[in-house]
């Protein structure tokens, strides 16, 4: 038989890189990247190379499995719908529809199958809501709504077209960019210094970014705030903002000033472990490059201050005049235009809370954190999760299996029996994601150049196989209280399989800003996609503000009050001498980022494992030398929350009095389904992690710049095991 190659993209980050997919006798031989692609132009990166691993993989279900005892074995998709049913709707009435939980994890949102993954969340009618986005990205959709009006009015930076890109807590060598899509990073952040532009990289960590940048500044875990404040201090008295700029775009300026009047950089500097001179050349420096953009991501979300600092990022960016300019900080022009009607959603703070009364809810659902207390206290009965894998991804103390298995019923919708499903009363696993035909209308919302992108099917579904959203429709069908059931369900799902999420992308993009509802026959379809060789090209980045914006005077609002008071208690807190982990505990520990791991999903696929043992902590000589440490040997890490042991991995890349361990490892939980991941070395760096500890505003669970301390193994007489017992 004659090989075939199919064009395509990779969709296991969000940078979704074009690819082209070769298969022969019903086997991928080969994936290269797609020189057509209009957003990657032919780059890849060694994740894409798993899609083929992943369609193969034997250890991937590929049929319903029902739990019986402690194994799991198959059953039938009828039977399986209508025992969910069933049982959820028992749960529902007994106690109540917020009784029955929802999770869902990251993979969702990378096809349009998110819709019906929303869908499902409206029909179960529950308070008891969670998604991945409060461990990954709560902290910059809290800031966006309150400074824009809007949750997904989330800055982009414009890479291509910058003269300065300076870099925080990011590393988009590896990951290609996260809310701020950037297929082929490396590439783009090399341009931006072959035409003459700089490039700084903020990090504890000399990251593979930072190696390609002109600067790297080593900020203290935790201390990015106190540096950008005393950046705007500098930007303010020294008269170096765009005065026209926020007088057109913004209000609270008199506040920003006042608040920052006594934020000096030699106040700021031992609280951000930088110099004074060198944060005042950052400010000036930014303020007087032609175009310049700050761009932050995941290293300072996940923190007690995460929303804070995502909040001076922005006004940094639009005092000195770089904000919805090209060059700067800007907003995409998608082709289903979410972001231009996101102001009308319902999306606000605190409509209701987790039984505690403590944590508040956001865009209609609570932090992660709270899960486990939740279920344990009978607040959630039973769960549904959707493409995600919390027992690994959230600061839990290791207690989230055992309250799952407590559940009175748990339905997942994955892949495989990882460490989450294994818990599972039944588990629906929908087909290989190169068994799915789709248009990427969502992460184009945080492109770095407009664009539209088909994914055509390199196999054909099995005739027993269902997609995400059938599976959700389905769900949904069995939650509704239809009258005469065994009539209504039937026409129910007969009308939802004519809504698929490409149809109702269709509807989208025609009435979208290039859609042919504006702009006639020359306007846009999924016809002119599918013909495209690599996708759309839409154009840069342009402006769009006022318009876009959801605030009544239709400005940004630089000084919410509740921002400005907790940057005052900053203030404060410099003043008194800062705070400190204590005797016990003298190191920060933070989180890194492999190239070839995303989260935990790609660690059943050989090639993407291969080679040495990537779960490491990563320490400095410094601390090595200190704690009489070489290289290679295990080490307890412990926090007041628990410990683990794993190898000590020694560079001088990471700063003094600093160390990283990567999440999304510890498989080795009895009952897992992916068996080459269950084989590996690693541990569970989330148990480290206090749930209680969270962003101030968004509840976004702080898994960076935890305090540890670290000790060689024969010292603390530890086995090579977590813990996740109160320590201290």
């Amino acid at each position: 038989m004659s090989a075939t190659t199919i064009a395509r993209q990779c969709t296991l980050c969000e940078a979704h890189c074009g690819i082209l997919v070769t298969v022969e006798d019903q086997q991928v031989t080969r994936i290269e990247g797609n020189p057509d692609d209009v957003l990657s132009k032919g780059y890849i990166c060694p994740k894409a190379t798993a899609m083929g691993g992943l369609h193969h993989d034997p250890d991937r279900l590929r049929t319903p499995v029902r739990r019986v005892g402690s194994e799991f074995v198959p059953i039938g998709w009828d039977e399986a719908f209508a025992e969910i049913g069933r049982r959820l709707r028992a749960v529902r009435g007994e106690h109540g529809p917020s009784a029955i939980g929802m999770y869902l994890g990251n993979p969702a949102a990378h096809s349009s199958s998110v819709i019906y993954g929303a869908l499902l969340r409206a029909a179960l009618l529950t308070k008891h809501f969670f998604t991945a986005s409060s461990i990954d990205q709560f902290p910059q959709e809290f800031v966006a709504w309150r400074m824009f009006g809007s949750n997904l009015l989330m800055p982009v930076a414009d890479i291509d077209r910058t003269d300065r890109l300076v870099v925080l807590g990011a590393n988009p060598a590896v990951s290609n960019g996260s809310i701020t899509t950037m297929p082929g990073a490396k590439l783009r952040i090399k341009d931006v210094r072959t035409r003459g532009g700089k490039v700084v990289v903020i990090d504890p960590r000399r990251t593979e970014t930072a190696r390609l940048a002109d600067e790297h500044v080593a900020v203290t875990p935790g201390g990015d705030p106190y540096l950008l404040l005393a950046m705007l201090h500098v930007l303010v008295t020294e008269k170096l903002c765009d005065e026209r700029a926020i007088a057109e775009q913004c209000s609270g300026w008199g506040e920003i000033r006042a608040l920052v009047a006594d934020f000096t950089p030699e106040r700021a500097a031992p609280m951000a472990g930088v110099d004074a001179e060198v944060i005042r050349r950052l400010a000036r420096e930014h303020a007087a490059a032609g175009s310049a953009v700050l761009y932050a991501r995941l290293g300072v979300c996940l923190q007690v201050t995460g929303t804070l600092t995502h909040w001076l990022v922005n006004v940094v960016n639009a005092v000195t005049g770089n904000l919805d300019r090209p060059g700067g900080h800007m907003f995409a022009t998608p082709p289903i235009d979410a972001a231009r009607f996101g102001k009308y959603l319902p999306m606000g703070h605190g409509a209701w809370t987790d039984s505690s009364g403590r944590y508040k809810s956001f865009r209609t659902e609570l932090p992660v954190a709270v899960l486990t207390d939740e279920i344990r206290n009978g607040s959630i009965r039973a769960m549904v999760t959707y493409a995600g894998n919390p027992v690994l991804s959230t600061p839990n103390r290791g207690e989230l299996a055992a309250a799952l298995a407590g559940l009175d019923f748990y339905v997942a919708v994955d892949m495989y029996v990882t460490e989450t499903t294994r818990h599972a009363d039944i588990i629906l696993p929908p087909i290989s994601p190169l068994e799915r035909e789709d248009l990427d209308v969502l992460l184009p919302l945080f492109s770095v150049r407009n664009n539209l992108r088909y994914n055509a099917r390199v196999f054909d579904p099995p005739a027993d196989g269902l997609e995400d959203w059938e599976i959700m429709a389905r769900l949904v069908t069995e939650l509704l209280p239809l009258p005469a059931r065994g009539f209504t369900t039937g026409a129910i799902n007969r009308l939802f399989e004519q809504l698929s999420p490409m149809r109702l992308s269709a509807l989208g993009i025609a009435a979208g800003p290039y859609g042919v509802l504006r702009r006639g026959l020359k306007g846009l379809t999924v016809g002119k996609v599918r013909a495209s060789a690599g996708g759309v090209d839409l154009g840069p980045l342009r402006p769009r503000l006022p318009r876009l914006i959801g605030t009544k005077d239709r400005k940004v609002r630089l000084a919410p009050s509740d921002f400005v008071r907790a940057a005052r208690a900053l203030l404060d807190e410099v003043r008194q001498g800062g705070r400190a982990g204590g005797d016990e505990f003298d190191l920060r520990l933070i989180g890194r980022r492999h190239l070839r791991s995303n989260n935990s999903w790609l660690h059943n696929v050989p090639s993407m494992v291969k080679g040495k043992d990537r779960c490491t902590a990563l320490m400095h000589p410094e601390d090595a030398t200190a704690r009489g440490l070489t290289d290679g040997v295990p080490v307890t890490v412990t926090s007041r929350t628990g410990s683990i042991v794993v190898p000590v991995e020694i560079s001088d890349e990471i700063r003094p009095g600093t160390i990283a361990v990567p999440h999304g490892w510890g498989h080795q939980e009895p009952g897992v389904g992916w068996l080459l991941a269950a084989s590996l070395p690693g541990k569970n760096v989330n148990v480290l992690h206090d749930p209680a500890l969270t962003d101030t505003f968004s509840g976004t669970a702080a898994v960076n710049s935890t305090w540890v301390r670290v000790d060689a193994v024969e010292s603390a007489g530890t086995e090579s095991t977590e813990t996740a017992a109160v320590v201290g």
